[in-house]
């Protein structure tokens, strides 16, 4: 008998049409700093409904060239929900700021207004200059309630959209697509191999104000801008910036990527209704994530909370006798703030949203590639893992 693959966590779909469109750039005349990257640019603000996009070379690239285009720097404080990727806390730091963390919702992960409004009474009295939500697993937070808290302290939001991309919501009666900047400065998207599209290595930056774009674009190419009316080669930089540019190789393989968008949102909607619809006889021991009132997921992971003391196993069992089956999974994510540098930098902070989400959650495989029938292995290997 055949094996069956390893259903790993997220993986990327890569077709035919993507390996030709990376040929056809690496024949074009550029390699990079081409025509290419603002088609992409171009493609990508025009899908989100926002004026401008700014590429770059990842999504943590993006996030430092957001708190630099703000002006963020030493004596500012950023806040930051602790369940996230590390790179949304230290983008604060890599420009002098110091974080405050933000507990999170224990069943869904995300940064709310509640938490939102605890983290900036513990800041009081330092300058809060930018508040940075995530859109967790691809769920998409209360921007106009963050709005509001951040407007009142006299921060800016920039939305940390890595897991977002094709997500939308509606917040009363007003429909939004995450990317359209309505209630926030910015928003950055990754574009790593697990994500919803693929360049490789990749990120963009969306945002509505004309002034924010240029001086990103200025930024990610060491700081440099040519004067107009200038000679040709007449290059002047008014600030250092950080060589964050993404080849036009990636931005082909994202244009062709880019054109599957919904595809791929379609799929991993289907594939999501099917978790949830084995995973029910499951519970309360197993129980998707929370999705918040408003939020249309397009799921980039796929997170289970589990009562592993209820089921008598240990986080770590589960993991191994996935794997033993050929089941993938993951966990997103250990709580920023535990994490020995920012112990080391501001003590030990009790926050329980994010301990309980932590204790709980395990993501598992998702991505278009998934046949129906693999969510259906996926489930009857959990079933076995926990002793159902």
């Amino acid at each position: 008998m055949t094996a069956r693959p390893f259903l790993p966590y997220g993986r990327q779909t890569i077709e035919d049409d993507d390996v030709e469109a990376v040929v056809a750039a690496l024949r074009a005349d550029f390699l990079t700093t081409g025509p290419t990257v603002a088609a992409f640019e171009t493609a990508v603000a025009e899908k989100v409904g926002a004026a401008h996009a700014v590429a770059a070379s990842n999504g943590t690239a993006t996030l430092h060239l957001a708190m630099m285009a703000l002006g963020v720097g030493e004596g500012d404080v950023c806040i930051v929900p602790s369940v996230t990727f590390l790179a949304t806390a230290n983008c604060a730091r890599y420009v002098g700021a110091e974080v405050v963390f933000a507990d999170v919702d224990p069943d869904s992960g995300l940064m709310t207004p509640g938490t939102l409004a605890d983290a900036l009474k513990r800041a009081a009295g330092r300058r809060v200059k930018a508040v940075l939500p995530v859109h967790l697993r691809g769920d998409v937070v209360d921007l106009p309630g963050l709005k509001a808290l951040a407007d009142n302290a006299g921060a800016v939001l920039v939305e940390d959209a890595p897991h977002a991309l094709g997500s939308t919501a509606v917040f009363g009666n007003e429909a939004m697509t995450v990317g359209d900047c309505r209630w926030s400065a910015m928003a950055s998207f990754s574009f790593h191999p697990v994500k919803t599209i693929a360049t490789g290595e990749g990120g963009m930056l969306t945002t509505n104000d004309a002034e924010l774009a240029a001086r990103l674009r200025s930024l990610r190419s060491h700081g440099m801008s040519r004067p107009a009316g200038a000679d040709p080669w007449v290059y002047e930089m008014a600030e250092p910036g950080f060589n964050y540019r993404l080849p036009d190789i990636n931005c082909a393989l994202g244009l062709a990527q880019l054109a599957k968008l919904d595809r791929f949102a379609e799929r991993r909607r289907a594939l999501a209704a099917r978790y949830d619809e084995l995973l029910t006889p499951l519970g309360p021991t197993v129980r998707l994530a929370r999705s918040p009132e408003g939020s249309r997921p397009v799921l980039h992971l796929l997170t289970v909370l589990i009562d592993f003391a209820g089921a008598d196993a240990t986080r770590a069992d589960v993991v191994r006798r996935l794997a033993e089956q050929g089941v993938g999974s993951q966990v997103h994510y250990i709580p920023v703030h535990t994490q020995p540098y920012y112990r080391a930098r501001y003590g030990e902070l009790d926050l329980p949203g994010a301990r309980a989400w932590y204790e709980r959650c395990l993501t598992l495989p998702l991505f278009p590639g998934m046949a129906d029938d693999d969510v259906d292995r996926v489930v009857d290997a959990l079933r076995d893992a926990l002793g159902f």
